[in-house]
């Protein structure tokens, strides 16, 4: 049987493997066999947590709509019911930053969705 020489190939795949794990601890980024386990774990990682990220950022978004919006005597259920029964068609994003930045519009909105829920 030939000899194979694994040579250029073998230390790019090396270089590139190490060049990912670089900042990791201890062995993670010196040795080959774990910084490549750690490497393929952290890539793992990465693309749950990318999704996960947009779960977090949707919770935090309704924990600031609630709050606004039991300062006006409403629970978020009731106060987004109430957009709802209004046509009131603003996302949670834009509820939750203008709950942080201008409360007096969200106050405005949150009267809206009053009058529709007693009415």
């Amino acid at each position: 049987m030939a000899r194979v020489k694994g040579g250029f190939v073998r230390t790019r795949r090396r270089k590139r493997i190490l060049k990912l794990a670089k900042g990791y601890f201890g062995s993670k980024h010196r040795l080959f066999k774990t910084a490549k386990e750690q490497v393929y774990k952290s890539l793992m990682y990465a693309y749950r947590d990318r999704r996960n990220k947009k779960r977090d950022i949707r919770r935090l978004w309704i924990v600031r709509i609630n709050a606004a919006a039991r300062m006006n005597g409403l629970s978020y259920s009731k106060f987004m019911h109430g957009l709802k029964l209004a046509g009131v068609e603003v996302n949670r994003k834009m509820l939750a930053d203008l709950a942080v930045n201008d409360i007096s519009s969200f106050n405005s909105l949150a009267g809206v969705a009053k009058q529709k829920l007693n009415a």
